[in-house]
């Protein structure tokens, strides 16, 4: 946009580099401590141009970017960086017209990404469980514009995706590796599989989950990205960059039986297996240790008050 117009969402940026989003209506008005600005200054005039408040404040007026979007929803849980949210777009292979399943929608930061990229005629479909967070992905979707091209779902996926034959599909969640045979199930051949988790161990626990199912072409990697202060007299890094936030994997649906998941050891893939039964048989021994343990305290007989105590001619060492 050239020109803003009503209902457009402006950016502003302060000369100390605040940026604050608003979204344009006739007889609105910005206010911030260093003065007011009427929306009808912004309405139907160029923007790249600098407005000011009553008390001469000025603030730049610019088109947002996709990463002052991201980096300005209200939200309630931990964003997705532009950073990896624009590696995920490339990996996933996502353009107009192409389908993504996405799994953990939470304040709805990369369901934008992924909205922007395959708009206008793909589509987005997203599962969140938690109602506060569906309720705030809504919203922020509503406010950008893009709930025509997103279909939410306020559900659980452990019974399953309800679409199939999708392009790609994507994780955020605790444990993925749970749901990776109903990421299998609603891909198509060939489709993009991809993940993110902060942590070394859930990405081990991922990628064993992956070469135990007809997934190939598997990888990981982490972004860093390191802001220069744009000072030419002085050029160096910021003093702070953004380093680890997550790992992204990445996969791609194999059929069945293919000759190349035999490229991985079988014994590496009974090792797994094995694994995760060892696992569910120490679950269950928890489980039946703890109601064998709570049996016992409820049948054992309580020791009368006129009971001689042993103990009584011991002598304490306190």
């Amino acid at each position: 946009m050239s020109v803003a117009n009503e209902g457009d969402i402006v950016l502003l940026v302060s000369p100390d580099g605040k940026h604050y989003l608003i979204r344009l209506k006739t007889g609105d008005m910005w206010s911030t401590h260093k003065g007011n600005i009427f929306h009808e200054e912004i309405i139907g005039k160029p923007l790249g141009r600098t407005l000011y408040t009553h008390s001469g404040a000025g603030y730049l007026a610019l088109e947002p970017s996709t990463h002052d979007l991201i980096h300005e929803l209200p939200r309630t849980t931990q964003i997705i960086y532009s950073k990896d949210a624009a590696q995920i777009a490339l990996r996933l292979s996502l353009y107009p017209g192409r389908t993504i399943v996405e799994a953990g929608t939470g304040s709805a930061g990369l369901t934008l990404v992924l909205a922007r990229a395959v708009m206008p005629t793909g589509r987005v479909y997203s599962y969140e469980t938690r109602a506060e967070s569906f309720d705030i992905a809504q919203a922020n979707l509503s406010e950008l514009g893009l709930l025509p091209y997103v279909t939410l779902y306020n559900e659980d996926i452990s019974g399953g995706f309800h679409e199939r034959e999708v392009d790609a599909v994507f994780l955020d969640l605790r444990e993925p590796q749970i749901f990776l045979d109903h990421a299998w199930a609603c891909l198509k051949g060939s489709g993009f599989f991809g993940a993110l988790v902060p942590t070394v161990n859930q990405a081990v626990a991922l990628i064993e989950g992956l070469q135990a199912r007809p997934f190939g072409d598997i990888s990981m990697e982490e972004i860093y990205q390191r802001p220069w202060k744009t000072v030419p007299g002085r050029l160096r890094p910021e003093d702070r960059m953004i380093a680890h936030s997550a790992f992204l994997v990445f996969a791609r649906k194999i059929e069945a039986g293919d000759e190349s998941l035999t490229w991985m050891p079988d014994k590496r893939r009974r090792a797994y297996k094995g694994k995760l039964a060892m696992a569910e048989r120490e679950r269950q021994d928890a489980m039946k240790a703890q109601l064998s343990g709570a049996s016992d305290e409820y049948d054992r007989p309580q020791a009368s008050p006129d009971a001689p105590n042993d103990k009584r001619g011991e002598q304490s060492d306190l």
